[in-house]
């Protein structure tokens, strides 16, 4: 994705990504089987989760469901780190 640069790390059952987000970056709307928790550590990130759209600061933690529908976009630059399980394949 354009604006997002990302360092993974995989383990068995799970899939870490800590992202350095460009501002103004855009995750286009999406879903996955995989759950997922977004931690917002720096920045602030506009984020949409099942048609809810919430401005995140650092200290959040935003957990989604499996195929819920999500987007996002970085106000600021932003660093965030997302964890999924079970793994994501495609990112190996």
């Amino acid at each position: 994705m354009p604006g997002y640069h990302g360092k993974l790390v995989h383990t068995a059952t799970m899939t870490l990504v800590f992202w350095d987000v460009e501002k103004d970056a855009i995750v286009p709307e999406h879903h996955h089987v995989h759950e997922q928790i977004m931690h917002v550590m720096e920045g602030e990130f506009e984020f949409t989760l099942d048609g809810e759209t919430k401005i995140y600061r650092p200290g959040a933690i935003v957990p989604i469901g499996s195929n819920l529908s999500h987007s996002g976009r970085a106000l600021t630059p932003c660093r965030l780190l997302d964890v999924f399980s079970p793994r994501r394949e495609e990112y190996m």
